[in-house]
């Protein structure tokens, strides 16, 4: 069952759906990547490939909707990653407090932008986030965060997208904390090749089991 989860960082308020299989292990925040919101259509297929693996799910929006009209004109909150850590911290101090999800744990998906955001969030709360999954995401943007993440990190870029994928191997240098690069032969930025979103999913939803259930 899907339900509204809202939330709120000063005067701001973010909407967000929070999707809880009754039998839940986990619980996976997502982070969309720049000009996307809550629903971004590959972020929800691989929200729901976790739920059929007993992960909750919650895809809330980063910005209100008057900054997401802002920076679709200006671009200029899209890499303010301190500003999407901040709120991505919220949100998993929201979790680790709700009745439906406080007693699961709770790991971390970002896409582009939002994978450095993620990240940030993680070195924040290395007590509450016990792993992390960036796809296509920007690591480099995290700076000095990297070593300071202590959850298991899975980096997953497709081999297409060669620069993205450089940055990702110079990141996994500064990575302090367990993690590994897995690259989706093939594929570009955004994973639309066939089958392409499926690996991601699958190689993601594996990860999270992994070390959200242990």
């Amino acid at each position: 069952m899907t339900v509204p989860f809202g939330v709120a960082t000063g005067a701001t308020a973010l909407s967000g759906d929070l999707t809880a299989p009754a039998d839940a292990i986990g619980v996976v925040a997502f982070a969309h990547g720049s000009g996307s919101s809550r629903r971004s259509p590959r972020n929800v297929a691989v929200a729901r490939s976790f739920q059929d693996r007993r992960l909750a799910t919650l895809l809330f929006d980063l910005l209100s909707e008057d900054e997401a009209r802002h920076d679709a004109t200006t671009g200029s909150l899209r890499f303010d990653i301190g500003l999407l850590a901040d709120r991505l911290v919220t949100a998993v101090d929201r979790l680790s407090a709700d009745a439906t999800t406080r007693a699961l744990p709770i790991g971390l998906f970002g896409a582009s932008t939002g994978a450095a955001a993620a990240l940030v969030a993680a070195s924040r709360r290395p007590e509450l986030v016990r792993a992390v999954v960036s796809r296509g995401g920007r690591p480099d943007l995290a700076g000095h965060a990297l070593g300071d993440v202590d959850a298991p990190t899975l980096l997953i870029v497709g081999g297409a997208d060669t620069q993205v994928l450089r940055l990702n191997q110079q990141a996994a240098h500064r990575l302090t904390g367990p993690h590994r690069l897995e690259v989706v032969p093939g594929a570009g930025h955004l994973f639309e090749e066939p089958g392409a979103l499926e690996q991601v999913a699958d190689l993601a939803g594996t990860w999270f089991t992994r070390h959200l259930a242990a």
